[in-house]
């Protein structure tokens, strides 16, 4: 109860430790490519610090920070962008109380729904590197993150990679493909994030189990989304239905038509069309478990149908019953008759031996 009130706290209340978070290197001035629609915090540990920004769209900088619907401003702390849009890319940049800078992050977030998917184990390749044509010799190339942790331990899991769409020019550093660009209007297939998804098999370690929420499909939506806590889009994800892994692999090859892992967080989200117990977890921790309700008619469905045959059995136990109290009350009957019949034939039928004891008795 306390573990869920505490989880249910932490989304009430926003935590750097839950949502991705870098610091820069000089702790001055950072580049990063990020995707859309997945949350991010930018701190700036400064008290009376003040927030600027200057956008990709050719806009000047800008003091209009808390003018976004879906950017939080936490004092003396950062900013949390929530589901950031690609429209957001550029540079956010914190200023102390005195003017002075104290960062200043240059972000590209990349369109996570262009997101270009691979499985390793499917025989799917990445994108290849092409030539931008702006004139210049400039290549597009994906810049590959860390492979995660593996999603499930003691068995055969799956591991995620991100990569970042990326453009390099001969003797210059290479930078996230629209903060090259800038405020140039160029369209390319092969600009675009990608994820690449490959098997692994880790031993298991010790975690604590929670247990969180249940669901209900309706008929007439015929499915549900399912929110894995904690999740993102940058951590490991697993999702189990019935104890069985939900991989994407099978999604990747159209094999598990029962669910869908949304590829834009990582599979944070799931998309469900039977009942089912499902199970997340993240970094191989049990972070929810999903129980299902059954359609509202379901429910009286299958208690008739299982109490049909009980209800059944149960009256064929009562005829039973019923028959056999019958059948001891006419035995009963029976021996009270057959008591009675003898007692009569001894009165009006006496003995010889017995008759003349009554006749002198009488006398």
């Amino acid at each position: 109860m306390l573990t869920t009130l505490w989880l249910l706290l932490s989304f009430a209340v926003p935590l750097p430790g839950f949502y991705v978070s870098f610091s820069c290197p000089n702790e001055k001035q950072c580049q990063r490519a990020l995707l859309s629609d997945n949350d991010v915090f930018l701190p700036c540990n400064s008290s009376g610090s003040q927030w600027y920004f200057f956008l990709q769209d050719g806009t000047s900088w800008s003091h209009t920070l808390s003018s976004a619907s879906n950017i939080e401003i936490i004092p003396d702390s950062g900013i949390l962008i929530r589901s950031p849009l690609p429209s957001q890319t550029g540079f956010y940049h914190c200023q102390d109380k005195d003017g002075l800078q104290v960062v200043q992050y240059e972000i590209d977030f990349q369109d996570v729904s262009t997101l270009h998917i691979t499985h390793k184990g499917l025989g799917q390749k990445p994108l290849r590197n092409e030539s931008l044509s702006l004139g210049g010799k400039g290549i597009i190339f994906t810049r590959w993150e860390p492979w995660q942790d593996c999603n499930r331990c003691g068995g055969l899991g799956e591991r995620k990679r991100l990569g970042y769409c990326y453009i390099e020019e001969p003797l210059q550093e290479p930078m996230p493909c629209w903060l090259y660009l800038g405020g140039r209007k160029v369209w390319s297939s092969r600009m675009r994030p990608e994820m690449q998804v490959d098997a692994c098999h880790v031993p298991c370690g010790m975690s604590d189990y929670v247990p969180f929420d249940n669901f209900e499909i309706t008929e007439e939506s015929g499915s549900v989304w399912l929110t894995c806590p904690l999740g993102s889009v940058y951590r490991p994800i697993l999702w189990e239905a019935d104890n069985i892994p939900l991989t994407w692999q099978n999604q990747l090859s159209s094999q598990d038509l029962d669910t869908i892992l949304e590829p834009s967080n990582g599979g944070k989200q799931l998309r469900v069309f039977q009942p089912a117990i499902y199970k997340c977890f993240v970094q191989q921790e049990l972070m929810a478990r999903f129980n299902p309700v059954p359609f509202p008619g379901t429910a009286e469905t299958l208690r008739e149908e299982e109490g049909g045959p009980h209800r059944g059995k149960g009256k064929t136990q009562e005829g039973k019953a019923s028959s056999i109290l019958k059948g001891l009350k006419l035995l009963l009957l029976l021996g009270m008759v057959l008591g009675l019949l003898g007692v009569l034939l001894k009165i009006f039928h006496p003995s010889q031996g017995k008759s003349s004891d009554q006749v002198l008795l009488v006398k």
